[in-house]
C-alpha cells in the first residue's frame, strides 16, 4: 500500500493524473480609460513661471474590451483571446483651434494551445503555439491600417495563481499592411501577464512583451527593429464585479528607417467590468 501511495503523490506532483477539463469564459476587462486637464484663462498667464496655469486643456478617453475563451483538458490549455482599444486625446489651445489625435487603435485575435509537461504547486511548465491576427479600427492620417498575421512557437509557464503567462518564443509575421509591400519577418518575443491579489477587493496585474526582430522578407521603413509594451494596473472593487484604479501603459519602439526610439507613456484611471463564466 505504501507504494501504490507514493506513485499517487509523484502523479499529483508532476502532472494531471486524471481525466480532468474545463471550459470558462472571463472578462478581463471591459473598461473605460479617462483623463482630463482643464485650464482655464490660459492667455492671461502665458509668462505666468506657474505650469499649470498656462498648460493645454486635454482629454484623453480610451475604451477597452480584453476576453478570453480557456479551454483545459488534461495537460492541455486551448485559449482563445480577442482585445480591442481604441483611445483619443482631444487639445484645446487657448489660442487655436481644438485638435484630436488617435493614441489608441488595436484590434488583436489569437489562438493559444499549450501542454503541461510539468506541474509543480500550480506552476505549468511546457511547449505552447499560438497564432494571431492584428489589425486597426481605421486608417491613421499618414498611413493605411495595420494588418499583420503572426504565428510563433516556444516554451510557457502558466496558470499559476499569480503567473498567469510567462512565454519565450520564436515568432514569424506576415505584414500585408502596405499593398504591394508585403513583408515577411523573423524574430523572438518574450511576454507576460501577471495578477497578484493585494488584500481582499484589490488585485495588481501587469501585462506586455518584448519582441525583437531579425530578418525581413524586404525592405520598409515603418517596420519596427525592437517593440516593448507593458501596462501595470491596480483594481479596487466598487461594487459587485465593477473596479476602479489607476495604471500605467508604456509603449517603446524603433522603426528600421527611424534614428531614434519612439515612446508613450500614458497615466489615467480606468473603470472596468471583470468576471468570469464557467461554459
Amino acid at each position: 500500500m505504501a507504494m501504490a501511495d507514493d506513485t499517487v503523490g509523484v502523479k499529483s506532483l508532476f502532472g494531471v493524473s486524471h481525466d480532468d477539463s474545463k471550459l470558462q469564459l472571463s472578462v478581463r476587462r471591459i473598461g473605460l480609460d479617462w483623463s482630463k486637464t482643464q485650464v482655464r484663462n490660459a492667455a492671461e498667464y502665458q509668462d505666468s513661471p506657474v505650469s499649470a496655469l498656462n498648460a493645454t486643456s486635454q482629454d484623453y478617453i480610451k475604451g477597452v474590451f480584453d476576453t478570453i475563451l480557456e479551454y483545459t483538458k488534461n495537460k492541455f490549455k486551448w485559449d482563445n483571446s480577442l482585445f480591442m482599444e481604441y483611445g483619443k486625446t482631444t487639445l484645446k489651445p487657448y489660442n487655436a483651434p481644438a485638435t484630436t489625435d488617435e493614441n489608441a487603435d488595436k484590434i488583436l485575435f489569437s489562438s493559444d494551445l499549450s501542454y503541461a509537461c510539468w506541474d509543480f504547486s500550480g506552476l505549468k511548465f511546457g511547449p505552447t503555439v499560438r497564432a494571431a491576427y492584428e489589425t486597426q479600427f481605421a486608417d491613421s492620417a499618414e498611413s493605411p491600417r495595420q494588418n499583420i498575421i503572426r504565428s510563433s512557437a516556444g516554451i510557457s509557464l502558466f496558470d499559476h495563481k499569480i503567473i498567469k503567462s510567462l512565454y519565450l518564443t520564436g515568432i514569424h509575421e506576415y505584414d500585408f499592411t502596405y499593398a504591394g509591400a508585403q513583408n515577411s519577418k523573423i524574430g523572438a518575443e518574450f511576454g507576460w501577464r501577471l495578477e497578484y491579489p493585494v488584500r481582499d477587493g484589490v488585485k495588481f496585474s501587469a501585462d506586455g512583451y518584448y519582441r525583437e526582430y531579425f530578418s525581413y522578407s524586404r525592405y520598409v521603413g515603418t517596420d519596427l527593429e525592437r517593440d516593448l509594451s507593458a501596462v501595470v494596473r491596480l483594481d479596487t472593487n466598487l461594487w459587485g464585479d465593477f473596479t476602479m484604479g489607476p495604471y500605467v501603459q508604456y509603449r517603446l519602439a524603433r522603426a528600421r528607417g527611424a534614428e531614434h526610439y519612439g515612446s508613450n507613456l500614458i497615466f489615467g484611471i480606468s473603470f472596468n467590468y471583470i468576471t468570469k463564466f464557467l461554459l
